[in-house]
């Protein structure tokens, strides 16, 4: 079993080329995973890694090691999980990514862990595009199409994006009518933090239109800031509809350009292929595409 922590220690390290990401993955220090390592080239006499003072890199050695070693880790963990299967209920710690407007999923969310107490849930919620194998996620919930190979998707629903501002806003700056009606007004911008890039507003024009060039009013990488500005009548924002949903039904929020907005997002989730799909993710993966659409 000692061997093969030292295996786990190493194929983390390998993966994420970084000895302080590997240590951050097992909750130890970067100092413990560099020591791991010093001793499993000593026991096998190869170097893995070359080293610098600010990357690692593997050897030719490392790189052919680093395979079978996922091989091997691969197989451990399917025979974990089979015997796992054995149990009554799914257990252990479950790692997930979700977008930042996945924190509406909560009652959804709450459930489950009702319905399976044993297992532990661990959260991250980020708009970036996180790296599911070499962060370690069990899995992930994204928008858009899936477009990592070395993961299965499984769709969960879709929802509309709409572009909304309070009534307090529209009185002062008037009703846009037509998408060309948005360059007279104060926008609330989102910014992939993936690519650095402005999002596009989902409105149709036609063909011999120029393209609309939002006023930026504010600029955010998370949907949080948006709504607040919207229902403080400090401007307009393009957001999935369940974000918005109570400060609609409220009449805090109103939509415009409905006509023109015929876009979805889709919500996916995801997990690696490579990974035996153990009780605790297929419990998950059940249960969020059963319940998780409509919120």
């Amino acid at each position: 079993m000692e061997n093969l922590g030292a295996l786990n220690v190493f194929v983390r390290a390998g993966e994420a080329r970084s000895f302080t990401a590997a240590g951050r993955q097992l909750g130890i220090s970067a100092s413990a995973v560099s020591k791991a390592i010093v001793r499993l080239e000593e026991r096998l006499g190869v170097r893995l890694f070359h080293r610098s003072t600010r990357t690692i890199s593997l050897t030719p050695e490392g790189t052919l090691f680093l395979e079978r070693c996922r091989r091997i880790l691969c197989e451990v963990e399917s025979a974990e999980a089979e015997l796992l299967q054995t149990q009554s209920a799914p257990r252990g710690k479950l790692r997930i990514s979700l977008p930042s407007v996945g924190t509406l999923f909560m009652p959804r969310l709450a459930t489950f862990k009702r319905l399976y107490p044993d297992i532990e849930l661990d959260f991250d919620y980020s708009d970036r595009l996180v790296d599911v194998i070499e962060e370690g996620f069990d899995a992930v919930i994204r928008t858009g199409e899936p477009s990592d190979s070395r993961l299965v998707s499984r769709r969960l629903g879709s929802c509309r994006r709409v572009i909304v501002g309070a009534p307090s806003y529209f009185s002062q700056a008037g009703i846009p009518h037509e998408p060309a009606d948005l360059a007279h007004h104060a926008c609330l911008l989102y910014r992939f933090p993936s690519t650095g890039k402005l999002d596009t507003w989902p409105v149709t024009r036609a063909a011999d239109m120029p393209a609309i060039e939002l006023p930026i009013s504010m600029v955010t990488n998370t949907l949080d800031p948006q709504v607040c500005f919207a229902e403080q009548g400090l401007g307009i924002a393009c957001l999935p509809e369940i974000a918005v949903f109570q400060q609609l039904q409220d009449g805090k929020l109103v939509t415009v350009l409905d006509e023109y907005n015929h876009e979805s997002m889709v919500f996916h989730v995801l997990w690696p292929s490579s990974r035996h799909l153990s009780p605790k993710i297929r419990a998950f993966v059940d249960f969020i595409a059963e319940h998780l659409f409509p919120l």
